[in-house]
């Protein structure tokens, strides 16, 4: 039996969330420079967006580049803006072949000029796109994230729209950069470090958590598959007990 074919359909997640860790590792076991892992991870993300849509998951968000990568080497910023935009091109017209929709969050102010653009073009390109959303999370963190929520809340209260008494999850929840897409239902992170590295803090509360060992150049479809056969087995109980789960189904 296939690992497709062990995955209940009727229960797959709406939103897997990524954190493709380990290209630089896996690229000096390997004897090469880094960017050989950054290059290779690309070609895994074309394999996951596929079998993700190919699976009828809703949204895929892949965390792409933290703020915290501003600080790498300038050389090593270089290429992988240069990649970036070098590839989602690449991939534009498949994902419209297999009507994915690009989208992005973070603080894309950040980005060069020439990428920003070019990104923002291939989501236009995208846009009438009806299927998988695939959201790359660009010079994102969570804390920014929440910074800036905090922020247009207390714009909102200042300004007489909203008393401070009215917020509340939802008001927090619909700040935010992910306003319209559900919580991750499941985050994945591959590399073998057991850490959420600022990443979706607010939108996980709830999400199943798989671990793998794997760096993300080596992540496969089958990895993939087992992720979503792990998060299947999973009783997930949102703070009630099992029987009340049982007896709402």
């Amino acid at each position: 039996m296939s690992m497709i074919e062990q995955i209940d359909m009727n229960r797959m997640p709406k939103h897997v969330a990524i954190i493709m860790d380990g290209n630089g590792r896996w690229a000096k076991q390997q004897g090469h420079e880094r960017s050989f892992g950054h290059e290779n991870g690309v070609t895994t993300v074309r394999a996951i967006t596929e079998i993700a849509s190919e699976l009828g998951v809703q949204f895929l968000t892949l965390y792409t580049f933290s703020t915290e990568n501003w600080n790498r080497p300038q050389a090593e910023v270089d290429m992988l803006m240069n990649l970036i935009v070098a590839s989602i091109e690449q991939q534009t017209p498949d994902l419209i072949k297999n009507n994915v929709r690009l989208t992005s969050i973070g603080d894309m102010q950040r980005m060069p000029q020439f990428a920003r653009e070019r990104l923002e073009k291939c989501m236009a390109d995208t846009s009438h796109c009806t299927g998988l959303v695939l959201c790359l999370a660009l010079s994102y963190s969570s804390r920014w994230e929440i910074v800036e929520a905090c922020k247009s809340i207390a714009q909102r209260v200042a300004s007489g729209e909203m008393q401070a008494s009215d917020i509340d999850d939802a008001t927090i929840s619909a700040s935010l950069a992910t306003s319209n897409m559900p919580d991750p239902d499941l985050l994945i992170r591959t590399g073998g470090d057991l850490r959420i590295s600022n990443y979706l803090l607010w939108q996980i509360a709830y999400s199943e958590l798989y671990f793998t060992d794997k760096f993300w150049p080596e992540f496969t479809k089958d990895d993939f598959c087992k992720a979503i056969i792990d998060y299947q087995t999973r009783e997930r109980r949102y703070g009630k007990t099992s029987e009340q789960i049982k007896d709402k189904q």
